[in-house]
């Protein structure tokens, strides 16, 4: 494969999955300009190691995860502690239906956003893989846990979580 051809096909592969880029780098990042300079640092990240990219070992989505939250964990812990986990501002909400944020249409989103804003940058990656219906199996390979580790701390996690849902409910916030 030529030089040309092998960017090219790494262009296109990230085009294709770029949506995951984005999520990652929204999820860790505390404003628009730390998610765009994330973005750009993944991107750079990604295309240094796309030579190392073996397809018979990974899917392209599960490699390119792992790169991503990587770099996006090593950038969090890179800030001041308390600046780390702030709970997640309106602009990390995707919108749905007729445009209106989420926020508006389901405080519950809202709490979990914030729920999972406050969560450490291990813990707030496996809950985005979760969420992005990833198999145990997969979320393993891409944290480098077992199946069963992944398991366990995703049930500590929604105990958690229920946990403050109830007591948000009960005082009404």
């Amino acid at each position: 494969m030529t030089g040309r051809q092998h960017q090219q096909r790494f262009e296109s592969l990230l085009h294709e999955h770029r949506r995951i880029v984005f999520k990652v780098a929204g999820l860790y990042s505390r404003s628009t300009a730390d998610r765009d300079d994330l973005v750009q640092e993944i991107g750079a990240q990604l295309w240094r190691s796309f030579g190392g990219y073996d397809p018979a070992r990974a899917k392209f989505s599960t490699w390119l995860y792992r790169i991503a939250l990587n770099v996006a964990i090593s950038q969090a812990r890179r800030w001041p502690e308390a600046d780390r986990f702030e709970p997640l501002d309106t602009h990390h909400l995707e919108t749905v239906g007729g445009g209106e944020p989420i926020a508006e249409q389901d405080e519950r989103l809202t709490a979990l956003h914030a729920f999972i804003g406050q969560l450490d940058p291990l813990n707030r990656a496996l809950i985005l893989l979760y969420l992005e219906d990833r198999s145990y199996a997969e979320i393993a390979d891409v944290l480098g846990l077992s199946e069963t580790n992944v398991a366990t701390k995703l049930g500590r996690i929604k105990q958690k979580l229920r946990g403050q849902m109830t007591a948000a409910q009960a005082t009404g916030a």
